[in-house]
């Protein structure tokens, strides 16, 4: 079994648990950018879950455009929610503002910024386990 593989998994379960968890137990309402993190995050647990299964290490040619587009809208999210400077170019426009802090622990830790290492987690393993696969 791939430790990389593994472990870029494990980090899709629980982002993708978190998410729901946030939602559905604690009944906070995603915003729009929430749900772009989401539409990339979901089938990352499914697909890095099958190729877990298969040991399927070529899964990363897949894997990284999914997780890098993830990475750049849940880092946009943070910074929108952390530098007062970028509401001006915030995105949601009815709904939930983006900007909106549900979560704010140790004075840092948001929603998106759980996301953003989620996706920066995967990234690496996924960069880690391309490069494997050319040696």
């Amino acid at each position: 079994m791939n430790k990389s593989l593994l472990l870029s998994w494990i980090a899709a379960i629980i982002a993708t648990l978190g998410s729901l968890y946030f939602s559905e137990v604690m009944h906070f309402v995603p915003c729009t950018l929430c749900w772009y993190q989401r539409i990339f995050m979901y089938p990352l647990a499914i697909i890095l879950g099958i190729a877990v299964y298969r040991n399927d290490t070529g899964i990363s040619k897949y894997v990284l455009p999914i997780s890098v587009i993830g990475l750049l809208i849940s880092g946009y999210h943070t910074l929108l929610q952390k530098i007062p400077a970028m509401k001006q170019f915030e995105m949601c426009t009815s709904g939930v503002p983006c900007s909106q802090d549900y979560l704010n622990w140790f004075g840092f830790i948001t929603i998106p910024l759980l996301a953003f290492v989620a996706f920066a987690i995967i990234t690496v393993c996924m960069v880690i386990l391309a490069r494997s696969n050319k040696e």
